[in-house]
């Protein structure tokens, strides 16, 4: 068996006790992007692994600060010093800077959007994972999100706004993964 890597060691220890559905989300987008990451054109396989791990994070009672997960994580992944391409993907994932400006929050422009494959396919793995590491389609996992919160809420807000943004990093991975899949049928 393998040895867990550093950044999922992290995450194991901040959530598995303190949040364990969480960490039943945050190991399926992990293996998830270990699963994507070293077969698709242009995504560095470890960042997204690091990523992936870690996106969560801010939701652990240790870095939790402002209550926007994203911005949390990133400035608790920050003061550890992990690398700053892992910190600007945390803090950016799943089009955060939308949820951001619609809560208010202030911080997020400490950090950049990568705009890359590797980001794609970390929003990817997120969009196909349920609350407890379900593998769920993108539109299912967004129409449990809006039932979970309601129709009122800032997050099934966020979500219609997000909307375009978030299909566009899916659609751009679901072409890598079925280039992938193509160049090893041929």
């Amino acid at each position: 068996m393998a040895s867990e890597s550093p950044a999922l060691q992290l995450a194991r220890e901040l959530l598995a006790d303190a949040l364990p559905a969480r960490w039943l989300h945050v190991q399926a987008v992990h293996a998830q992007a270990v699963l994507l990451g070293p077969a698709l054109s242009g995504v560095d396989a470890q960042i997204l692994s690091d990523a992936a791990a870690l996106h969560d994070i801010g939701y652990a009672p240790a870095a939790a600060r402002t209550g926007f997960h994203p911005l949390d994580g990133a400035r608790y992944l920050a003061d550890l010093g992990i690398s700053t391409r892992v910190v600007h993907l945390v803090a950016h994932h799943s089009c955060a800077i939308r949820e951001a400006r619609l809560r208010g929050v202030d911080g997020m422009s400490a950090f950049s959007d990568e705009a890359t494959p590797t980001r794609d396919a970390l929003w990817y793995c997120d969009a196909v994972t349920g609350p407890r590491g379900e593998r769920f389609s993108p539109d299912d996992r967004w129409a449990e999100v809006r039932e979970r919160y309601g129709p009122d809420h800032l997050v099934t807000r966020f979500l219609t706004e997000a909307d375009t943004d978030l299909r566009a990093a899916i659609r751009r991975t679901e072409s890598r993964i079925l280039g992938a899949r193509l160049a090893v049928e041929e």
